[in-house]
């Protein structure tokens, strides 16, 4: 904005006039203040030189007192105040000012204000009026400042328009952001790209890619969002494809990629796409901050790989409470209970506070070990020594430690003593040691209190329908299934997966799908006949829902996912290759069994990562020690 000549003058007094700081004109020297004292001494300067009411110079202060960091708002609106007829560059600090403490629907008043005031918006006006809408979910003023946008003729500027897209995303309004979209005259990168994320984020991911292949031109942080949208949607077959697509085209990762990447690698249990990964971050100097950091020691523990992610934490320089957190969490998975705990008291000693989480890891480290009196001590550490009040979580676990042990009286009265109403995860901790030890009365109280909790978890049904099925209490079991029916709860299928020379290989329980069927069926025949001379009887219990005679239970078990999966790792790696699946239930108990039978007979350590834990099995024996 030009100064008007009375400024020019003023300037050119305060220049030839002596002063203890520099002859540098009072509006240049606001350049050099850093603090609210500086900017007062410089504020009373300007109003000795009579320019209190020029818009031009108190612009100046406002814009330091509301949007710097050292700034003071209140002292900008009471500058504000003073003004006769403040114009629309100083509406727009303040607006900007609230906007960033933030106070947005201060910032949408304001704005109402300066409309009343007869000033008027220009193209800087909107878009942070459009944030604040967005940010304060104003629905209504939202619409209005939309229609105000074409109302002062800016219908055509792409900050504004592209702040509206964004504004309907978050207002999970997809068909208001399209309209706003379609109309735009001029579409950029980040109009497209904010489109396509909106529809992402409302669950429309399919919607989402449609838009993302429309797009005329494509940048890092495009392929970014789409991936990321697959990955946040567990859709990691997509992304992979996708990732594969953007590395063809020559687009290199950056941190936020790579992130993403490790997720659906761990998601999928594809260690060797991770170490590629991993690999890719050291060669390239990608920055290595705590949560990529934190990315690969959880794909590495989830990936079965243990070593390399204590490897990765070892090197760290500055291990955060994530770090931490994340690698006893890891051990706990593994089933070392012990390991857990030691790293828990290194922690300690370099002086890092555990937190909510930390106490997580530890007790379903002590859970998964049987450490029933290490569980109850850091129960009562958590709160009497940290000052942690337990959550769900805890609760869940402390019940999961004590009902495996078979401690069920105590496991009942700490959830009746719960400051909190138990969730399904608590009482589903219950309901699995109600089945291992055979307390059918308390397990079938449990299990239809759960269902009614989660009426649309199939698992649910399926656990109680299985405790009737141990007791031979068909009619229930009947019931069950009847009431899964008659609401529409459709059993999740098994599946199994497993990565092979960088390619992740999918298997039902007896699926035929998969292009070497016949050659995988045939292996899974000649692993059953071998184990069958080291004792393997196939574990009938629980297997089926349906009261049918033994034989007929048998045949579905030969050809559950983890067998099938097993028998592909056999066929495609070599001997003594570690075979590594990904199983997204629990493992069964005649899986468990013959997997046992099947690493000693060829000689192959077998590592299965089920919905809770993992599973290393080696020459006849598994981690878990049958404790699971």
């Amino acid at each position: 904005m030009m100064a008007s000549p009375l400024v020019l003058q003023s300037i050119a007094v305060f220049s030839s006039t002596p002063s203890s700081n520099t002859h540098t004109s009072p509006l240049r020297g606001l350049e050099s203040c850093s603090t609210m004292l500086e900017l007062k001494q410089f504020h009373s300067q300007v109003i000795k030189l009579g320019l209190s009411a020029d818009n031009d110079a108190m612009g100046r202060v406002i814009k330091f007192c509301a949007v710097s960091d050292n700034g003071d708002l209140n002292y900008a609106l009471q500058v504000f105040d003073a003004l006769p007829h403040p114009d629309a560059f100083i509406y727009n600090t303040i607006m900007r000012g609230h906007l960033q403490l933030p106070f947005p629907r201060k910032c949408i008043l304001f704005y109402s204000r300066m409309l009343c005031d007869s000033a008027t918006p220009n193209r800087f006006t909107f878009p942070s009026v459009i944030r604040a809408c967005s940010a304060d979910n104003a629905v209504e003023e939202g619409r209005q400042v939309h229609a105000h946008v074409f109302k002062f003729g800016f219908g055509a500027d792409g900050f504004s328009q592209n702040n509206l897209i964004h504004m309907y995303v978050n207002f999970q309004s997809m068909e208001g952001a399209r309209k706003v979209f379609d109309k735009m005259p001029m579409k950029d990168v980040v109009s497209w790209t904010t489109l396509f994320t909106g529809y992402s984020q409302c669950g429309l991911v399919d919607k989402a890619f449609e838009v993302f292949e429309l797009m005329p031109e494509r940048n890092s942080v495009s392929w970014n969002a789409m991936i990321a949208s697959y990955v946040q949607s567990n859709r990691f077959h997509e992304a992979f494809a996708l990732f594969r697509r953007m590395l063809e085209e020559k687009w290199a990762l950056d941190k936020y990629l790579a992130a993403s990447m490790l997720v659906a690698c761990t998601g999928l249990g594809a260690l060797e796409q991770g170490k590629w990964i991993h690999g890719y971050i050291q060669k390239s100097g990608i920055e290595l901050d705590p949560k990529l950091a934190t990315t690969i020691i959880d794909m590495y523990c989830k990936c079965g790989c243990l070593e390399r992610a204590f490897e990765v934490f070892n090197e760290l320089p500055h291990k955060g409470i994530s770090s931490w957190n994340c690698m006893i969490g890891g051990l706990a998975i593994h089933g070392k209970g012990e390991a857990a705990i030691q790293l828990f008291k290194e922690m300690q000693r370099e002086m890092v506070a555990p937190d909510y989480i930390t106490f997580v890891s530890l007790l379903s480290a002590c859970a998964h070990s049987g450490l029933v009196d290490e569980g109850r001590h850091y129960f009562r550490c958590m709160i009497e020594v940290h000052g942690i009040e337990p959550g769900t979580e805890h609760f869940g676990c402390m019940v999961d430690l004590l009902g495996r042990a078979g401690m069920m009286k105590e496991a009942t009265k700490l959830i009746n003593e719960m400051p909190m109403s138990p969730d399904a995860g608590v009482l589903g901790a219950l309901l699995g040691a109600c089945k291992i030890h055979g307390n059918i009365e308390l397990g079938e109280k449990i299990g239809k209190r759960i269902i009614e909790l989660e009426p649309n978890n199939s698992g649910r049904y399926v656990l109680l329908a299985n405790l009737y099925a141990k007791a031979g209490r068909w009619e229930d079991v009947a019931n069950t299934r009847k009431l899964m029916n008659d609401r529409g709860v459709k059993k999740a299928p098994g599946f199994s997966m497993i990565e092979v020379e960088g390619v992740v290989n999918e298997f039902l329980a007896g699926g035929r799908a998969h292009p070497e069927a016949k050659q995988i069926y045939s292996k899974v025949n000649e692993m059953l006949e071998r184990i069958r001379s080291s004792g393997y009887v196939p574990d009938v219990d629980g297997a089926s829902m349906h009261d049918v005679d033994e034989e007929e239970k048998e045949k579905p078990l030969y050809y559950h996912s983890e067998k099938l999966a097993i028998a592909f790792g056999l066929l495609k790696t070599k001997a003594g290759e570690t075979i590594r699946i990904t199983k997204n239930l629990r493992v069964c108990k005649d899986c468990h069994e013959a997997s046992k039978l099947i690493s000693k007979a060829y000689g192959r350590e077998i590592i299965v990562r089920d919905r809770n834990r993992f599973h290393h099995f080696r020459m006849g024996e598994c981690s878990c020690r049958d404790y699971w």
